[in-house]
């Protein structure tokens, strides 16, 4: 596999400004006085329908940015009197909705998570961008391609992503030029920035995140048992009627499998991390993953899916899977890196607030806002 993104730790603090001095935004004219500039988030997915951290980037991004002095609001899709200056979009509008925006002469951001395809070689990285440019170029299907997505990333008027990786699916895949693409980091809360390792007294490894099929929790509990390494996993599926949870459940045996509902509290989970031995995650695909960095602020070392996501922000640092799978391999690797963990720390990247999140989108806003006509 190519790993696309073995760069710099500061490579975030580098290409979007963070720790400089705190960026303005441009005011705006209208109606005769000077009003200041609005920004309105929108996104795809009602959360009523899913949880996890997408859900998290939305609400913590929304609430950085008002710490941080912008006027934001969610967009009121049934409020036709509703003002703002520039649209944030979580995800990929379709074209129709650009070509509104732009009749509006409200400019549109579009922060998508390229989860999967990020974590692709780079060679079918080309061979998806060449398929992508021969459809969008054929002289018929355009209603078809209308309601595809592929076009948005370059129609939009700015693209934000949180990782190299996938500012490499822009450029390769739909021919993003590189100035029209920003890399802005996920953030942690301030109680896990300000978490530090704790006692670390407890005897199981620690995996936090939706029971689900991507997150491989059936397979990672089962390699548990088969290595005898006892695991916590913390969180909830997302239907309890889900074969897949069925599954999951009936692995729970309080030895080597032990569960608890996704906590409540940011301090609770705290607790949790700071009591584990350490942390294991064996999912299909990520993006910056939340959990991953939420476990490293709290003092543990980290086993991983060996993919561009974690050799992008943890390289050699942490101990990784062999592949994913329940196999020989994994369970001797699980084994060895809870015999090690004891003795081991947390890898040492940089963490990100979301206060740095909200900064770096100023310096984004800023920019597009200033290039409009």
């Amino acid at each position: 596999m190519v790993h696309c993104a073995r760069l710099k730790l500061n490579f975030a603090a580098k290409s979007i400004g963070i720790g400089r001095q705190e960026i303005a935004l441009p005011i705006r004219a209208g109606g005769g006085h000077i009003a200041r500039v609005k920004i309105l988030i929108d996104q795809h997915l009602p959360f009523l329908l899913a949880h996890g951290g997408a859900n998290t980037q939305v609400e913590q991004t929304k609430l950085a940015l008002e710490r941080a002095g912008v006027e934001v609001e969610f967009l009121r899709w049934w409020d036709e009197n509703q003002r703002g200056d520039l649209i944030h979009f979580f995800g990929a509008p379709p074209a129709g909705y650009l070509n509104l925006a732009r009749l509006k002469r409200l400019p549109v951001i579009t922060n998508t998570l390229f989860t999967d395809t990020c974590n692709r070689p780079l060679s079918r990285l080309k061979r998806q961008g060449m398929l992508v440019k021969t459809v969008l170029r054929l002289p018929f299907g355009e209603g078809i391609k209308s309601q595809l997505t592929w076009r948005t990333y370059q129609r939009t008027d700015h693209n934000v992503v949180s990782l190299e990786a996938e500012k490499t699916v822009l450029q390769v895949v739909y021919g993003v030029p590189a100035e029209r693409i920003t890399v802005v980091p996920y953030g942690l809360s301030e109680t896990f920035m300000h978490a530090g390792a704790g006692p670390r007294n407890e005897p199981h490894l620690i995996c936090t995140g939706t029971i689900t099929p991507r997150k491989c929790s059936v397979e990672l509990a089962q390699l548990a048992r088969a290595a005898q390494v006892p695991a916590l996993f913390v969180g909830k599926p997302y239907h309890e009627s889900e074969p897949y949870w069925r599954q999951f459940r009936g692995l729970i045996d309080g030895k080597f499998v032990r569960h608890q509902p996704h906590v409540s509290s940011e301090a609770e989970m705290v607790k949790l991390l700071q009591g584990a031995r350490g942390f294991a995650l064996m999912s299909w695909y990520e993006n910056w993953c939340l959990s991953a960095h939420e476990a490293a602020a709290c003092g543990l070392p980290l086993l991983l899916t060996d993919q561009n996501w974690s050799r992008e922000r943890f390289g050699d640092r942490v101990s990784y899977f062999a592949n994913i799978g329940v196999n020989d391999e994994n369970v001797r690797r699980l084994k060895i890196f809870y015999d090690a963990a004891a003795h081991q720390t947390a890898p040492k990247v940089k963490l990100f607030s979301w206060l740095d999140v909200a900064q770096a989108l100023k310096k984004t806003y800023a920019q597009v806002l200033s290039a409009q006509p």
